[in-house]
């Protein structure tokens, strides 16, 4: 039997009706306006899916590391990673190299699933 391979799903859900789930996660409290679709907007930008890749693709050994790889500087790619590590996309593994800690950005999911109910 082969063995599968698990993946790890994060599920968005966006309800323009209620109070949703990006509201909750991001900590606003503003119903029945489109913030949550303005909030996914802002977590989907080209940046942030240059992170991802380069997460998947690359395994940088950290934010510094991960900013160099992109061609950026590292306090956009660090503002840009705790908006993916809110969002439960990313952890943070600290590894220690001589007398030197650095914290090393880790994808933790596999596949972005997103439900907006009208």
């Amino acid at each position: 039997m082969a063995n599968k391979k698990r993946t790890k799903t994060r599920y968005v859900d966006v309800n323009v009706s209620k109070e949703n789930f990006v509201s909750k996660l991001i900590g606003e409290k503003k119903p029945h306006d489109f913030s949550d679709v303005k909030l996914l907007r802002n977590l989907l930008t080209n940046e942030k899916s240059r992170i991802l890749y380069a997460l998947k693709h690359k395994n940088p050994k950290s934010i510094y590391a991960l900013a160099k790889i992109l061609g950026r500087d590292f306090k956009s790619v660090r503002e840009d990673i705790k908006v993916l590590e809110r969002f439960g996309f990313i952890e943070f593994h600290a590894e220690k190299t001589g007398k030197r800690e650095s914290l090393k950005p880790v994808l933790i999911i596999d596949k972005l699933q997103i439900i907006i109910e009208i």
